[in-house]
């Protein structure tokens, strides 16, 4: 058994639920990553499964790996045509004055010396879309559902700073750090379409981290 938890599983996918903290790939100085638990998440399996898309290491939930080649190029196609489903909750330094709406902002990736890479709005920038409502009020910070059409780098985190204007509780880069151990932003639900064969469909319980704060999905 693997002691990270697996939401869905069949002979080309698995979906796990993705620990925050734990980086996808070993950072250069070091320390544990998710390719420490491949061999078990084998799972009987010859060859160890392939994460088909990224989620930052603070983000947990639902992470699709492919357990074969031909499986990993069909995932990805699926997501670059935009035709997954995603579904994130996230925790606002603050709240929101609208209920809900939609977010559209270019991206760009911009880095100094000092400060080290991050994503900024730009009109030169990629196009992205996220969808959003608020769900529940908590202490002067607001659980808000994200729907991304577009998957680009911290996509989330600079549309909550640049165009909700509020932060995710707990972001670094984006916040001030502060009132989390980690950026609160947590991937609910996956549903990615297959020809020919029912949907990959995933979704991943609360994590402790936010039920601690009051929320509850639903």
């Amino acid at each position: 058994m693997t002691d990270i938890p697996i939401l869905f599983e069949d002979g080309e996918a698995l979906v796990i639920d993705k620990p925050g903290g734990l980086p996808i790939e070993r950072p250069r100085k070091g320390g544990i990553s998710l390719e420490d638990h491949y061999e078990q998440l084998k799972l009987g399996f010859q060859r160890p499964p392939m994460p088909v898309h990224r989620l930052d290491t603070d983000t947990s939930g639902c992470l699709l790996l492919a357990r074969n080649p031909k499986a990993l190029k069909r995932f990805a196609k699926a997501f670059e045509e935009r035709l997954v489903e995603k579904r994130y909750l996230g925790i606002l330094d603050g709240v929101p004055e609208e209920a809900e709406g939609t977010i559209e902002l270019s991206l760009a990736k911009i880095s100094s010396a000092e400060k080290g890479w991050r994503m900024i709005a730009a009109k030169k920038g990629k196009p992205s879309v996220t969808h959003w409502r608020m769900l529940d009020v908590k202490d002067g910070r607001a659980l808000v559902e994200f729907r991304p059409e577009t998957g680009r780098t911290h996509q989330i985190r600079v549309h909550a700073l640049t165009g909700l204007g509020i932060p995710l509780l707990g972001d670094p880069v984006y916040g001030n750090g502060k009132g989390a151990r980690r950026t609160m932003l947590h991937a609910a639900a996956l549903t990615v379409p297959r020809d020919g064969k029912p949907p990959i469909d995933a979704s991943a319980p609360l994590p402790r981290d936010f039920a601690a704060l009051g929320y509850s999905d639903g």
